[in-house]
């Protein structure tokens, strides 16, 4: 990409981009898989996005639909190419629409990062829950793992009541053609925990070990077009015996037994705390790193431009449209749901700013403190990212697609985020407490 830049009167930067044919394609073919993904197409063998758009969707010229994407793709690259990093997301300007094959001229109006100042570079002071994974937690996932080994055996015989757990003999069949899926010899299953439909449980509930009973029940089902119906299901049952169901206590012999990579329970015990401690260390720094982030930007200086806060509310409002799609609503009903119109903006433009400040007071941090970005603070910058992406997979996505410089600033708000951590003031919460507590008994204790 050829990208000329020129700065203008208001301190902000122009670029004119002129992109390679090869640049053209690969973001309309970007745009193609986005708008896939977006509309639940299935990729079919031997043919390629657009083929399935027009036979699915009817869409003649996806390239028409997907242009504003395929253009917004190309954004990033010039401004990557350039070093630059903009204080808000710019939009591309042009005078025709992109082709493929083609080269494709557009322009772009950056106003750069601003670099603001804080009032104190000082140490923050915050005051933090201890950490702890408690013994509950720790025998909650111990007695999880005692259900996943849980035997049934049998239990005093009685008629069979909602709830028990019983075993049965099933033969079952739909207009005289047998159902290998439901017949079995023996099976046990628990009444009214919903695995079959109610007029089962009603025709087993009452019966009494050694008996058999014939009768037909109603379920779901869905016919050899995929739509749904109802399956009509005849059945003999027999209850051959009702059930208790045994949890095992785990002891060394059933460790050595079910599971041999532990030496001991206590061993068992020990692996489960490291993994929660792990798992909640994590969760743990994330939240203090925030606390020291949000006691920095009190140390703020500066304006922010109307600009800046637009793009960022209009960036967090398409993250509220999709989190009310997911949850099948309505824009209006989501925000009504957060207290209505009025409630929800004054949250938004608090958020807003607060995100934006933050973010701001780190850059500020990273520059005072003339930290410097290695490969190790890329990876870490992309698993804060993506945890469940490979870290130089993700980087080399983002680097290829032009985005290399939002990785970037990632990566030193967050190298400035751990540095701030590692030098703040830290009060446990509760400790300062004991120790004022003790203070103040000792001076009793001198009178």
């Amino acid at each position: 990409m050829k990208v000329t830049q020129r700065k203008l009167d208001d301190g902000k930067l122009r670029l004119e981009c002129v992109a390679t044919p090869v640049e053209v394609n690969e973001v309309l073919q970007n745009a193609y898989i986005q708008f896939a993904q977006q509309m639940g197409l299935r990729p079919e063998k031997d043919k390629t996005v657009a083929q399935v758009a027009e036979e699915q969707m009817g869409i003649k010229n996806l390239d028409s639909i997907v242009q504003d994407q395929a253009i917004e793709g190309l954004v990033p690259y010039a401004i990557d190419k350039k070093n630059l990093t903009p204080a808000y997301p710019p939009k591309a300007e042009h005078d025709r629409a992109i082709a493929r094959d083609r080269e494709f001229a557009f322009t772009v109006v950056v106003l750069p990062k601003p670099n603001y100042e804080l009032s104190s570079y000082e140490p923050v002071s915050i005051t933090v829950q201890p950490f702890e994974v408690s013994e509950d937690e720790v025998q909650r996932h111990m007695d999880e793992t005692a259900e996943h080994y849980a035997e049934y055996v049998a239990d005093d015989p009685h008629p069979v009541a909602k709830g028990d757990s019983v075993k049965v003999k099933l033969e079952c069949s739909e207009d005289g053609k047998p159902m290998p899926g439901l017949t079995t010899e023996g099976r046990t299953y628990t009444t009214g925990a919903g695995y079959m439909p109610d007029g089962f449980d009603e025709n087993i509930i009452g019966m009494n070990v050694g008996e058999t009973k014939e009768f037909t029940f109603e379920g779901p089902s869905l016919d050899d077009d995929g739509n749904e119906c109802t399956q009509k299901v005849e059945c003999r049952a027999t209850v051959l015996e009702i059930q208790k169901k045994v949890v095992p206590a785990i002891t060394d012999e059933w460790v050595t037994k079910y599971m041999p990579m532990y030496k001991s329970a206590d061993d068992f015990r020990n692996s489960i705390r490291e993994s929660l401690e792990k798992q909640g260390r994590e969760q743990y720094d994330d939240y203090n790193r925030q606390l020291a982030a949000s006691e920095l930007a009190r140390r703020f200086q500066g304006s922010i431009a109307d600009e800046v806060y637009e793009a960022m509310r209009e960036q967090l409002m398409n993250n509220v449209r999709q989190t009310a799609q997911q949850q099948g609503k309505t824009l209006d009903a989501f925000i009504e749901e957060q207290g209505g119109q009025q409630q929800f903006g004054m949250m938004m433009m608090m958020q807003i700013r607060e995100l934006l400040v933050q973010g701001f007071a780190l850059d500020a941090l990273f520059r005072h403190e003339h930290l410097v970005l290695n490969d190790d603070d890329i990876n870490a910058a992309c698993r804060a990212m993506n945890p469940q992406v490979n870290p130089k997979m993700l980087r080399q996505r983002l680097e290829q697609t032009g985005r290399g410089f939002m990785l970037r600033e990632a990566a030193e708000r967050l190298k400035a985020n751990n540095w701030l951590l590692e030098h703040a003031n830290i009060r446990i919460a509760g400790e300062q407490a004991d120790a004022d507590k003790a203070e103040a008994d000792a001076a009793d204790a001198a009178e």
